[in-house]
C-alpha cells in the first residue's frame, strides 16, 4: 500500500477518497445512435476497472451507467434510418452491450433510461423552479447557469465556446442568460413528447443524468465518472443541479473524466470521420489485448491511437500470461505493492512492472482484477 492511499480507500485524481463499505459511481452512458469506437471503450473499460479495484480493496462499487435514449442527435439519426427512435435506440444498445460484454466490462447494477424517467426530470424541474433555482418560460424550463461556469473555473467566452459545442442552444431567445440551461425542452409539432405542467416537452440533456442520479444512489455520490469531455457543460451543469435541489455539496466527492483518445491528432469522432470501431479491432485482436492497450497508461492523459499501440499491448500481455505461469517470488510484498499503485490513482503500468517482475499468484490476481483473462 502506498502512502497515500488508505486502508478502505484509494487516492483518485490527486484526492485521497477514503471509502467505508460501498462507493457510489455514476457513469455517464451512450447515447444510442451510432456504433461503439474506441474512445466509447476506454471510458467505460476504465469505469470497470475502477469498479474492480475498489472489490478487490473491500469496497462494494454501486455503479449506476445511464442510457441517454432522449436527445436530438438520436432522434435525428432514428428519422435518417426511417425507425422510430426507441426502437433505434434499443437496437444501438444491443450493439453496445456486445462490444462490452467482449471487452469485459461488466454489467453495472443500475442502468436507467432516459425515456423510463422522464417523471424524475419533471419532478426535478418543479423543485428548481420552488427553490428559486429555474424559471419557466414558453413551455420550457431553464436552470440559471450563469455561476456554474465560474464554478467549473472556466471564463464566460471559454464557457460559451464549450456550451455551443455540445449543443447548449445559446441562440434561444426564451433564455435570461446565454448560459442557461434546459431543463424540460417544449417539443415542436412532430417531435417526441411527453405531458408536462409547462406543456408538451422532454428532458434536457444535463437534467436527465441529474434527475436519474438523484433517484438511484441519492442526494450525493462518490465518483462520477465520463469521459473529459464531459468535464463541462455536462457534469458541471448535473452536479449544480443535484446541489441547488439537495443544497447537498459536493454532488460528487470526486470525478474520474477519462482522456480523449485521438487518432492523427484529433478526438475520435464521427463527425471528424476518424472512428476506429470496437468490433472491426476484435474482429482481428484478442480483446484482453485490446483492453490493455486502453488501461496501460494515465486514465486521466489523452492520447493517440495507433496499431503499434496494440501490438505493444499484445506483446506486454503475453509477458504477463508467461509471468503468472512460473513461480512467484515473495508474493506477499508483491502484491502488497501491485494492490497499493492500484489504489494510489489506478497506476495500472506501476502494478503490471511489479506482476512482471515478481510473477506467479501475485501476477495471476493482478490479471483478474483488470479483467485480463482470456
Amino acid at each position: 500500500m502506498t502512502e497515500n492511499a488508505a486502508p478502505g480507500g484509494l487516492r483518485l485524481a490527486g484526492r485521497r477518497l477514503p471509502l467505508l463499505d460501498r462507493a457510489r459511481v455514476y457513469s455517464c452512458g451512450i447515447t444510442p445512435y451510432d456504433v461503439t469506437h474506441l474512445g466509447h471503450a476506454a471510458t467505460f473499460v476504465w469505469v470497470d476497472v475502477l469498479a474492480r479495484v475498489l472489490g478487490a480493496a473491500g469496497v462494494e462499487a454501486r455503479l449506476c451507467r445511464n442510457v441517454t435514449d432522449v436527445d436530438d442527435v438520436l432522434f435525428a439519426a432514428a428519422e435518417r434510418s426511417g425507425s422510430a427512435y426507441d426502437a433505434f435506440a434499443s437496437v444501438q444498445q444491443f450493439q453496445f452491450d456486445q462490444d462490452m460484454s467482449a471487452l469485459g466490462v461488466r454489467e453495472p447494477q443500475f442502468a436507467p433510461r432516459a425515456r423510463r424517467n422522464v417523471g424524475q426530470v419533471i419532478r426535478l424541474a418543479a423543485a428548481l423552479l420552488e427553490v428559486g433555482a429555474a424559471y419557466a418560460r414558453d413551455g420550457s424550463v431553464y436552470f440559471r447557469g450563469a455561476g456554474t461556469a465560474e464554478a467549473a473555473g472556466l471564463g464566460r467566452d471559454e464557457a460559451l465556446a464549450l456550451a455551443a459545442e455540445h449543443g447548449g442552444r445559446l441562440d434561444d431567445p426564451a433564455k435570461d442568460d446565454e448560459l442557461d440551461a434546459a431543463v424540460w425542452c417544449r417539443s415542436g409539432p412532430g417531435e417526441p413528447g411527453w405531458p408536462s405542467p409547462w406543456g408538451n416537452g422532454r428532458p434536457g440533456w444535463h437534467a436527465e443524468c441529474a434527475a436519474m442520479s438523484l433517484s438511484v444512489l441519492g442526494p450525493a455520490i462518490d465518483v462520477l465518472a465520463g469521459g473529459a469531455d464531459l468535464r463541462y457543460p455536462h457534469h458541471a451543469y448535473q452536479a449544480a443541479m443535484a446541489q441547488a435541489v439537495t443544497g447537498v455539496a459536493p454532488f460528487a466527492r470526486a470525478r474520474f473524466n477519462v482522456g480523449v483518445v485521438r487518432l492523427g491528432g484529433a478526438k475520435m469522432a464521427k463527425s471528424a470521420g476518424n472512428l476506429v470501431l470496437v468490433a472491426d479491432v476484435l474482429a482481428a485482436h484478442p480483446a484482453a489485448a485490446l483492453r490493455l492497450c486502453l488501461i496501460d497508461r494515465a486514465w486521466a492523459r489523452d492520447w493517440d491511437y495507433a496499431e503499434a499501440e496494440l501490438d505493444a499491448a499484445t506483446a506486454r500481455l503475453e509477458r504477463l500470461y508467461q509471468a503468472a505461469g512460473r513461480a512467484g517470488r515473495h508474493q506477499d510484498a508483491a502484491w502488497s505493492r501491485i494492490a497499493g499503485a492500484l489504489r494510489d490513482d489506478l497506476d495500472v503500468p506501476a502494478a503490471l512492472a511489479v506482476a512482471e517482475e515478481a510473477g506467479g499468484a501475485a501476477a495471476r490476481n493482478l490479471i483478474s482484477v483488470l479483467g485480463l483473462s482470456e
